[in-house]
């Protein structure tokens, strides 16, 4: 059931026009102001509220996800009054709650407006998108990095900010507390062995605990960008995969090229999943058997498996220094990412270099929320590789 928390009381109680919501991880951001925007529905006939974020696959697995449970929970929730295809829900009051992505309806107008994890989209696009709002702006984001909020928004008269953590919100999993105290003992460590405050896990706390505004120091990959479909003329080149089981995701990948560029798309990306599982996983999301799937060498027991389940497997091939060739070689190529792969998209910017105890990056990436990742690195040593490319043309 919907369970109400302070952040929706914090949220509330901000007056400005432009409402900036930044926090932490599992602070609630969305689950609160979801709610809100309901609630002004309800009360106010004929209101035009829009929820914005960077694509439509991020707004089904967030905020319109959110909204639709949230509904269900409260028991307001009409079939009748929701139109899939124009991701617009109708009270019985005529107003509206419509979801788009920036590439979508910029032109139109509206009464409210929400931009879930605004730091994802352009400023450009919000400009658009604020210009042709006459009432409250919602603005939500992790605060990885200084952007256009920081730089632009809340130096306006009409704009203020707040700051939310996990405290804030009563109704987080159970495993987040836990889960974060590991994660502060090792920021703890990394301040005590005299790393910089832009080392891994010090950062990590400052940004996904605190909620205050981090430094992404020593980024891997910036040579990719997100795509909402392949060019017509592409060839397939294989999948990749990183098992994984109860706390790291299994990631199961495809890769096509042409000339100097690949299409990557996210086909499985689950914890909790047995091979059983995961071999029917692949198979509904629509990984083809007979195409070769690159796995990761040091489970040898699972890709025999998955052979049983009549997929055509091969081991990684690793070497001396593996990792550091395997992003070597993704870096020498435009990697475009379907937007359907939402944690392939979020692992990529996320994933950094090690800093050492002077604030330089080393050769090392950190170990961490690169499931996806390692899965096209496999993929990327046996297919892209000197030794084993054929080329496209």
């Amino acid at each position: 059931m919907f369970k109400y928390t302070t952040a929706i009381d914090k949220i509330r109680a901000m007056k400005a026009r432009k409402k900036v919501v930044r926090g932490g991880s599992s602070a609630g951001k969305t689950f609160a102001i979801i709610p809100i925007l309901i609630d002004k529905c309800c009360r106010t006939a004929g209101l035009e509220v829009s929820v914005v974020s960077e694509s439509i696959p991020h707004l089904k697995k967030g905020a319109m996800k959110d909204f639709i449970k949230i509904m269900k929970w409260t028991g307001r929730w009409i079939d009748d009054h929701w139109n899939a295809t124009d991701r617009k829900y109708t009270f019985s009051n005529g107003s509206y709650i419509e979801f788009f992505s920036p590439e979508g309806v910029l032109g139109s107008r509206r009464n409210i407006l929400y931009i879930n994890e605004c730091n994802q989209i352009k400023y450009d696009d919000y400009i658009q998108l604020s210009m042709r709002t006459s009432g409250e702006i919602y603005l939500d984001f992790n605060p990885a990095e200084e952007f256009w909020v920081d730089t632009e928004v809340i130096k306006e008269a009409d704009a203020e900010m707040i700051t939310l953590t996990y405290v804030d919100n009563e109704a987080r999993p159970e495993n987040v507390d836990s889960d974060f105290a590991i994660f502060r003992r090792k920021a703890d460590e990394e301040k005590a062995a005299g790393l910089p405050i832009t080392s891994y896990w010090q950062n990590y706390c400052r940004v996904y605990i605190e909620g205050l505004t981090g430094n992404l120091h020593g980024i891997v990959f910036n040579n990719w960008e997100i795509v909402d479909r392949m060019p017509q003329f592409v060839d397939f080149i294989g999948y990749g995969l990183d098992f994984g089981f109860t706390n790291d995701p299994s990631a199961w990948v495809g890769v096509w090229k042409v000339r100097d560029e690949i299409y990557v798309k996210e086909f499985v990306y689950s914890t909790g999943l047995t091979n059983p599982e995961l071999s029917e996983a692949g198979s509904k999301a629509g990984v083809n058997k007979n195409e070769a799937t690159i796995a990761d060498s040091a489970d040898p027991k699972s890709i025999r498996e998955l052979e049983n389940f009549g997929y055509y497997m091969e081991a990684a091939e690793k070497g001396q220094d593996s990792i550091r060739a395997g992003i070597d070689l993704l870096q020498t190529y435009k990697i475009k990412v379907l937007s359907t792969s939402t944690n392939l998209i979020s692992e990529l910017r996320s994933y950094r270099w090690i800093v050492d105890k002077n604030g330089k990056t080393t050769n090392t990436p950190i170990d961490f929320n690169n499931h996806a990742i390692d899965a096209l690195r496999y993929l990327a040593l046996n297919r892209l590789s000197s030794n084993n490319l054929f080329e496209v043309y």
